[in-house]
């Protein structure tokens, strides 16, 4: 009996969800999805405000679509502060979570974001999403914190484009995001954003 009680308990813990585990899973639903998109670009480890955070995976297209993991082997610890980054610029953002986390995680995170449990379903440790709830779209977005998504030197490019970097190339990156900000509609910023991730060629920059 005691060894029976042994191999249930294993078998338990083999069945918790890790981060490898649904990283690799949710890459390969959101890779079947977007096949034939050409304007759809996903990413892992999108850097935000430099580096101070970086989410989990991104689908980058007419939206930015943040989807942030949390394993039953992670805790919800830093959530609250990837909750107030990835609202200041994210379209979407989706919590990708074992469910453990779940009914935690429903407390935690604003009512726009979407919520999907991610579990074992196989010894071979197939995992399988449930979505609980669909994201929408941010409804306060900050728009200096979207221009902070690109590089220096890619927002003094848009700034050469549309007649606006005078003055701007001896100043701080701050300065510089705030100005492009204030210069361009909010629908142009996005999407002059959306084009430089997507065809942005390295990724550590930041």
């Amino acid at each position: 009996m005691k060894l029976n009680k042994n191999i249930k308990l294993s078998s338990q813990h083999f069945l918790l969800t890790n981060d490898r585990d649904i990283r690799t899973a949710l890459k390969k639903v959101l890779e079947k999805k977007y096949s034939r998109d050409i304007d759809t670009r996903i990413v892992e480890e999108l850097g935000i405000t430099h580096g101070a955070t970086r989410v989990d995976v991104a689908v980058v297209n007419g939206i930015i679509h943040g989807y942030e993991l949390k394993s039953d082997k992670d805790n919800l610890m830093r959530l609250p502060r990837q909750i107030e980054i990835y609202n200041s610029v994210l379209d979407k953002v989706t919590l990708v979570v074992g469910k453990n986390h779940l009914h935690e995680a429903i407390k935690i995170v604003p009512e726009w974001w979407g919520i999907t449990i991610a579990k074992i379903i196989s010894l071979e440790k197939e995992v399988s999403f449930c979505c609980v709830r669909e994201p929408e779209l941010n409804p306060n977005p900050d728009y200096a914190a979207i221009a902070a998504l690109l590089w220096r030197d890619e927002a003094l490019n848009i700034l050469e484009e549309i007649n606006a970097a005078k003055g701007m190339r001896s100043k701080t990156r701050s300065i510089i995001y705030k100005h492009l900000a204030e210069t361009l509609d909010q629908k142009e910023l996005k999407k002059r954003v959306r084009l430089c991730l997507k065809t942005r060629l390295a990724w550590r920059a930041d």
